[in-house]
């Protein structure tokens, strides 16, 4: 949470994705049925995205080889993006990469609204890092896969800075699960007392709305670093 260029820049792609399936294409604003998923972006139609508070996407955000990028040399036309719609049980995938020493991050039941400036306020996080190159990674609550500051990963399955890593992420019922790269990092209940009790041991134990609301929006996060996604797609369970 809260360098590299372009995509082309010679990042080794050698992992193989473990998202790629067979899935079916639907524009976000098209009624989905149970059971299907839902392509969030497809290597370059990013209209399922917009910029947190924002109505269009920021120019820092490109789309190059059928990647969804943050270019952070761009100073313009920068924040989180968030996903149009808002969900409640889902289970989402994306493959992403990180830049060398870089930080970012995916945020879920974000509410987005002008009284909060960015979406991790509202939104726990699956956390993305460098984990022994940026500082955080000393953070064993703030490195890859962790439930950013409330829950360490049991297994760190994170590949190497530059390679292409297949994160999921979980609500079904109140119980979230996270895996990375086929393992299961995170399981815990939210909403109940110990999900109460997990916000209160946190940096997020004064923020009144964190981690409250049943139905939100999912956030890519813009930390200052460049981060790269792909094959991101949504299942309505």
């Amino acid at each position: 949470m809260l360098a590299t260029t372009a995509c082309g820049s010679g990042q080794s792609d050698k992992s193989t994705s473990n998202t790629e399936e067979k899935v079916k294409v639907e524009n976000s604003s098209d009624k989905k049925s149970e059971g299907d998923w839902t392509v969030l972006f497809d290597g370059s139609n990013t209209d399922s995205w917009k910029t947190y508070n924002k109505a269009t996407i920021g120019e820092a955000w490109k789309t190059k080889d059928g990647v969804l990028y943050l270019d952070s040399s761009v100073k313009e036309g920068r924040g989180d993006l968030v996903t149009k719609d808002e969900y409640s049980n889902f289970h989402l995938k994306l493959d992403w990469k990180i830049s060398d020493n870089g930080n970012s991050g995916i945020m879920f039941m974000v509410h987005e609204d002008e009284q909060f400036r960015h979406p991790y306020v509202t939104g726990p996080e699956y956390q993305l890092l460098d984990d022994e190159g940026h500082p955080d990674g000393k953070n064993l609550k703030h490195r890859t896969a962790d439930l950013y500051d409330m829950i360490q990963a049991t297994e760190e399955a994170s590949n190497p800075v530059g390679e292409w890593n297949s994160t999921e992420i979980i609500v079904n019922d109140g119980k979230l699960t996270f895996k990375l790269n086929g393992i299961t990092t995170v399981e815990t209940t939210m909403w109940d007392e110990s999900w109460k009790a997990l916000i209160a041991g946190s940096k997020f134990k004064n923020a009144e709305h964190f981690g409250i609301y049943k139905k939100g929006k999912i956030a890519l996060q813009d930390h200052g670093n460049d981060v790269f996604f792909k094959n991101i797609m949504i299942k309505e369970l």
